[in-house]
């Protein structure tokens, strides 16, 4: 079977219409040979999805999964070797070291580089497509060496070490400034229309533990599943698993936001889809007597990527970052598997209708149907005077977006958040300072994370209601090096995204089909267990 040659979107409507005319389910595969304009950009990063030969099939009606690779025929990446520039943590005032520099910086260390033997070279660093961010230059790299081999490149960074210089091994092709080799993709196209199912957030049925996408996708038998939003992957960072961020499955709040960060929104079963800023407050309620809930399954006192009102050293939301709070006070669902976290403060165990069953130490575990609050500092002074056994506590929860607009849940409702922004309103829109994932006063900090291209896993809306599941690996050189914040928007865009937003990346990228891993991962030892994940489900799916 073939489609004929046109724009991705024409693809996938002529593909739509042949599938409504009696493809059964299972994989029919078509091949679309994509000619780029002379215009298109790719020389400069600017892939889009018309730079590619297209690899079309039908897993069900409604569903079609595309893979493409986005190719440069100019791009030549080498390895190289970069020289850090010290800097200063801006939170913490720690000495740190940053990629790039000023260009005084780059000038004196230049000229150290050629002093000491080797032959430096000064590259300057633009800021990139960002919507709350500087424009024009950003900073200057000192790089030495262009080699074939990594091995080369270690050789020289060694020497250059031992001279008195800090430096990394880096492959150019993983610059967004240069052309990218070729970037492998996979785009799912869900048409809530036609869809005989769901798309649901999945954790697995239990918040605080890890598993692969594919290894879900065929416990509940989907169709296609992607994974989710960031999670803690460090005991030192809380109990892995746990989302670090708005999490909602099956209409229940299972993990609360990381200040305003974006989110997708698949409301009743996901037939209806958007993405959005989303934030949560929580209160329990004694009498008249009102406390905070600072958190909902996570360890109390630590807050994975902050964004909360008194964390320390930062209440912006700062990605990778676990924040500290003295006074907190944390809900615990019965989806909540792991044992309760231990430590100083009280604990209270509610039953299913908010009666107080017990009041003591923290630890032990979540009654099946009931929930667990712990508190620390004043509020595990609050819980001793007014939850005591008998008492009955009202908890209430609520999800709003930036227009301050209550984003009401329902049993088949779900979201998963992570960050940042790409498209809003049909157009490029990257909110990555307000977001937490770079920061214009701390070249330190987010440049590897947004700058440089990376495995993402990328959600969105086009502009008929179709849900956008996209991957692109990365990390292999020369084979695919995956994309920048910027080049992820600009590729989401040209897919007629109207609305899209970044979820977790790197080794946590993956996408499985009929339960089948398609893309490859960047982790060495294979497929990364994540917190949780996005499944279209052929019928209405529960864990």
């Amino acid at each position: 079977m073939s489609v004929r040659a046109g724009t991705f979107g024409h693809a996938v409507r002529s593909g739509r219409r042949r599938a409504g005319r009696g493809l059964a389910l299972g994989a029919v595969l078509a091949l679309v040979a994509f000619v780029p304009p002379a215009d298109a950009g790719t020389r400069t990063g600017g892939a889009t999805a018309d730079t590619a030969a297209w690899t079309t099939r039908y897993v069900a009606p409604g569903v079609e999964v595309r893979t493409g690779v986005l190719g440069d025929p100019w791009a030549a990446g080498v390895w190289t070797v970069t020289v850090q520039a010290p800097a200063v943590n801006r939170l913490t005032g720690a000495a740190t070291w940053a990629p790039l520099g000023d260009r005084g910086w780059a000038d004196t260390t230049a000229g150290q580089v050629r002093a000491a033997g080797f032959t430096p070279r000064v590259e300057r660093v633009t800021w990139d497509q960002y919507a709350d961010t500087p424009h024009g230059t950003m900073g200057w790299q000192v790089r030495a060496g262009a080699y074939a081999t990594q091995a080369e490149a270690v050789t020289l960074g060694s020497e250059m070490s031992a001279a008195g210089f800090r430096t990394s091994v880096e492959w150019t092709g993983y610059d967004g400034r240069s052309p990218a080799d070729a970037e492998r993709v996979h785009v799912a196209v869900v048409d809530p229309a036609r869809l005989r199912g769901t798309v649901e957030v999945s954790d697995g049925g239990n918040t605080a533990d890890r598993e692969k996408t594919s290894t879900v996708a065929v416990r509940l038998g989907s169709l296609v599943g992607v994974n989710g939003g960031f999670f803690v992957t460090s005991d030192a960072d809380g109990v892995q698993g746990t989302s670090a961020g708005l999490s909602v499955v099956h209409g229940e709040l299972q993990s609360m936001a990381a200040g305003s960060r974006a989110a997708l929104i698949l409301a009743d079963g996901g037939r209806h889809i958007r993405v959005a800023d989303l934030s949560t407050t929580a209160t329990v309620r004694s009498g008249s007597a009102v406390r905070a809930v600072r958190g909902v399954n996570r360890v109390p006192g630590k807050v994975r990527n902050c964004g909360l009102p008194g964390t320390v050293p930062t209440e912006l939301p700062r990605q990778d970052l676990t924040c500290s709070l003295a006074d907190d006070l944390v809900k615990f669902t019965s989806e909540f598997g792991a044992p309760l976290p231990t430590g100083p403060g009280v604990q209270v165990v509610l039953d299913r209708h908010g009666a107080v069953v017990s009041q003591g130490d923290r630890g032990g575990s979540v009654p099946a149907g009931g929930s667990v609050l712990q508190g620390t500092g004043t509020s595990a002074a609050w819980l001793t005077e007014h939850a005591a056994p008998g008492s009955r506590l009202e908890l209430r929860e609520t999800v709003r977006d930036a227009s301050g607009r209550q984003v009401r849940l329902g049993p088949d409702d779900s979201i998963v958040s992570a960050a940042p922004t790409l498209v809003e309103d049909g157009r490029v829109h990257i909110d990555a300072a307000a977001e937490g994932t770079l920061d214009p006063l701390d070249l330190s900090f987010g440049f590897a994370w947004s700058n440089v291209r990376q495995p993402r896993t990328l959600a969105g809306v086009d502009g008929r209601g179709r849900l956008l599941l996209v991957t692109v690996d990365g990390r292999q050189p020369g084979v695919s090096e995956g994309f920048t914040l910027a080049e992820a928007a600009r590729f989401m865009r040209s897919l007629g995204a109207v609305q899209a937003l970044n979820l977790d990346g790197g080794g946590s990228t993956a996408m499985a089909v009929d339960g089948s891993l398609v893309n490859t991962t960047s982790d060495a030892t294979g497929e990364r267990a994540v917190g949780d994940t996005v499944q279209v489900l052929p019928r209405a799916g529960r864990d």
